[in-house]
């Protein structure tokens, strides 16, 4: 008797949840039908091209297509993980993803923290123009800016240089400084954008937290130590879980422009391979099981990174 009680409970319980999701849909439907365009554009290049995915398990021919290709199972894999150059690519790769994950990622923070703390409208709103103009640039353009600020002959950086008696240094045919352009050109093109992201956090803010932290003395310093950061770390932690989720993807154009023979041994990532061996070389089954590799990391890493968010702040992706 008590499981047909229990069983018509739950039965009352999910019709009037239903009921209640239909409503809410019948009022708010303008923003379902809004949404309807992008969920198109996800399901044609997002989620019907993952089906391709299975080329990376087949002798891939353009002649006979998916199903008229040979099944090899995972000798595409056996072959990454045996080419001799993969793990010299995967550790630059890694590299460069943990060196923007350390230095470009706390960056948009700090300079949001600090336009936070300008009191002059218009400068601030000035400064953060500037900054955020950039993230318009295209890579290609970004790439002509740093090859001219820092030729050897013309660039303004040599010549600095030269005033305290420094040869003239070619920083992009040295394998030394690549990974540093790499990740300082990236920080000046794309802050602008995270510090507008958290300056939209900041502003959510409840004023009167600071002003019963000024009547209790606070200053401005432990302001925001104790009210500001705290309130938008779980901003910092979605964000920090989505940069994550691209840590070997760290972008083809943003390399390639500035890729070069002199360079490549600590510049070359996975994507400016798969570039040269799968559109150059035309080895798409091998280049599509590097980038099905990529994309479990990716997963993993994203995984493994919301629980870890999930317990230190509470929040995370899902």
């Amino acid at each position: 008797m008590a499981g047909k009680v229990e069983s018509s409970d739950r039965m009352m319980y999910q019709f009037a949840t239903s009921g209640h999701k239909l409503k809410f849909m019948r009022k708010y439907w303008p923003l379902y039908v809004l949404s309807i365009p992008g969920i198109i554009f996800f399901l044609i290049f997002r989620y019907i091209p993952m089906f391709g995915s299975a080329i990376a398990f087949q002798e891939y021919n353009i002649f006979k297509g998916i199903k008229g290709s040979p099944w090899v199972g995972l000798d595409n894999f056996k072959r990454m993980i045996e080419y001799a150059e993969f793990v010299p690519i995967l550790k630059n790769t890694i590299l460069i993803g943990i060196y923007d994950l350390c230095f470009a990622f706390p960056v948009p923070i700090i300079l949001a923290l600090l336009l936070n703390e300008l009191r002059i409208m218009a400068y601030k709103r000035i400064v953060q123009t500037v900054v955020y103009m950039p993230h318009f640039l295209s890579w290609v353009i970004v790439g002509g800016i740093v090859v001219g600020v820092l030729s050897p002959s013309t660039g303004i950086v040599n010549h600095l240089l030269a005033l305290f008696g420094v040869e003239p240094i070619y920083f992009l045919g040295e394998n030394s400084y690549i990974r540093t352009i790499l990740i300082s050109s990236g920080i000046w093109k794309d802050s602008g954008w995270g510090t507008i992201i958290y300056l939209a956090a900041i502003a959510g803010i409840n004023p009167d937290l600071y002003e019963a932290a000024q009547v209790d003395g606070a200053s401005r310093l432990r302001q925001v130590t104790s009210i500001t950061v705290p309130i938008i770390l779980p901003t910092i932690a979605i964000l920090f879980l989505l940069q994550i989720g691209n840590f070997l993807d760290f972008g083809f154009e943003r390399v390639f422009v500035f890729l070069n023979p002199l360079n490549s041994e600590n510049g070359e990532i996975i994507d400016t391979y798969v570039y040269r061996a799968g559109l150059v070389d035309r080895q798409y089954s091998y280049t599509t099981a590097i980038g099905l590799f990529k994309s479990i990391v990716g997963l993993a890493l994203i995984m493994i990174g919301n629980i870890f968010s999930k317990k230190v702040t509470g929040n995370g992706l899902y």
